[in-house]
Formats: C-alpha cells, structure tokens, sequence
C-alpha cells in the first residue's frame, strides 16, 4: 500500500538519507547522491522553516519517493525508486499544492534520466527553460591528475582546517566581497552549523595555504563510502590567487586522498574549468522546468 506524509525534520533524516544511498546512480537518473540533501538542509541559505513541505511516499515501510526543495523553497526536486514510476503525476500534483510559489509560478529541477518525471511534468503543462551538464570524474575510466603547487603555496595539514579562513576564502572565492563587502565575522556559525552534518567530512578537506597564511583555495569533501561517491562540494579560490592551478592542485589532492578509500568516482561541476582539466566528462543533464497557476 503507498502512502505519504510531510517529511519530520527531526527524525527522518537518517531513513531519507539511506534511500538516497539505494537509488543512487552516476547520473542522477533517480535523483541527487545523498550529500546533496545532507548539504542544503545543514546549510544556513536553506529556509528550514518550510522543511515540513517536503513530502516522502512509503510503501508499506519502504520509503519509494521524496519531492523537496533544496535552496528557495520554490523550485522541487524529486527522487523516485526504480519500479514506482507510476508516482511522478501524484508527485508533480503534490507540488503544485504544497511547494511555495513564486510569481505565480510552479519550478520543477529534473533530471535527463528521469523520464518519467519529465513526461508527467511535459503532460501537465510543464515547459523547459533551462539546462546544462554536470560533470563527473570517473576514477576507474579516466586519467590521474597530477596538478602541482606553485612556490609558496603548501597544503593545510589534514584535520587542521580552520573554519574562519575557510569560510573567508569562499566568501571570497564566490566574490561576494565583490558584491557585499567584506566577510561577516557572525557568519562563524555557518561552519559550527554545517559540522554538525553526520556525514561531513571534514578530515578529508583539502585548504590551499598562501604565503601569508590566509586560505588561498578550498574544496569540500562529503565522503559517501555507500556509493563509492567522492562527493566534492564546494571548491573555491580567492581572486588574488586564480590563474596559478591552485584548483587543479586541491582536486589532484583529493583524489590522492580518496581513491585508497575505495572511491570510484568525484563530482565536478558545470564550469568550463573541469572540462579543461580533461578528467571530468559530461554525465548529469540538469533540466529546469516551470509552469503558470493561478494566484491563491
């Protein structure tokens, strides 16, 4: 018998993250690796006040489906076992009456695998707006890389990360001192909040130290041994320091350090910068999908 309920912050994490680790495929085509969730609802941009609007679907005590949102509580994503395709249309309708509009607009994320999402949303009304590839480094088919610090630049020693000049060197690295000054000395607690993250991997971080002492590079590590999965999120390097292959050094790095684990394969990006690196190929097709309701 299916069945479904609004999702308790307070206990269903563990179960929602283990169906995650079960459905989980290189593409996507059931939905996001477990870190991903992990990642949004530890995070401080997540609005966790409209975390009950996440809706799971149980057969019998098999968890089969979940519709949540991951940023902006306006847009859906949606995880689905193989087998339960029947659930997309249900799944979509939940959203439409439960998710939070914006602009009296309904947005789905889908992936290229998961066709049957994509034909329940296209069968309602459901138009694409965008779309662009995610890419993947696949440890077992591809290359090493063997990217090398410049003078002056070392590695942090592992576990010795400092939260502040992490998060400094992405506020940066992200240049939203470009766009809102400098780095709020409150926003310590983003890190206090996201290691508290059962599954953060803190140890396995890579920080780029520059010759001021300052972190000049950063890239996350969200180790997922379930699924073989070096889940790499986020990585970014300050301004001042681009150019000089500090990125390219963190993610040689962290396969050093993960591949002896038994990972098989690292999440990249869309940027241009992973194809360059010629490691990174294309395996995820992220597709975005919205709708016009009508106002409540």
């Amino acid at each position: 018998m299916i069945t479904s309920r609004s999702y308790r912050y307070l206990t269903d994490f563990p179960m929602i993250r283990q169906f995650f680790t079960e459905i989980y495929e290189k593409d996507w085509r059931n939905g996001v690796p477990a870190p991903f969730v992990e990642y949004a609802f530890c995070a401080t941009w997540m609005d966790h006040n409209y975390l009950h609007r996440n809706t799971v679907w149980f057969d019998g005590e098999k968890v089969v489906a979940f519709a949540f949102a991951e940023g902006e509580v306006t847009e859906a994503f949606f995880a689905l076992r193989p087998g339960y395709d029947f659930l997309a249309a249900e799944m979509i309708e939940k959203c439409e009456s439960y998710m939070v509009h914006k602009d009296n607009k309904v947005k789905l994320t889908l992936f290229g695998g998961q066709t049957a999402l994509i034909e329940a949303a296209k069968e309602k009304g459901y138009t694409m707006f965008n779309t662009w590839e995610e890419l993947l480094w696949d440890f077992e088919k591809e290359p090493e890389l063997n990217f090398t610090l410049p003078e002056g630049y070392r590695f942090e020693e592992r576990g010795r990360i400092d939260p502040k000049k992490r998060l400094i060197c992405y506020w940066k690295g992200f240049d939203h001192e470009k766009e809102e000054g400098s780095w709020p000395e409150e926003n310590i607690n983003d890190e206090y909040l996201l290691a508290t993250a059962p599954h953060y991997s803190n140890e396995y971080t890579v920080a780029v130290v520059a010759p001021d002492g300052s972190y000049a590079c950063c890239a996350g590590m969200w180790w997922t041994p379930e699924n073989k999965l070096a889940y790499m999120e986020p990585l970014a390097t300050v301004p001042e320091h681009r150019r000089k292959g500090l990125a390219a050094a963190a993610l040689t790095e962290l396969s050093r350090r993960m591949k002896p684990l038994g990972a098989t394969h690292m999440t990249g990006g869309g940027d241009v910068f992973y194809r360059k690196l010629g490691v990174f190929k294309p395996m995820i097709a992220w597709t975005q999908w919205e709708k016009s309701i009508k106002a409540k």
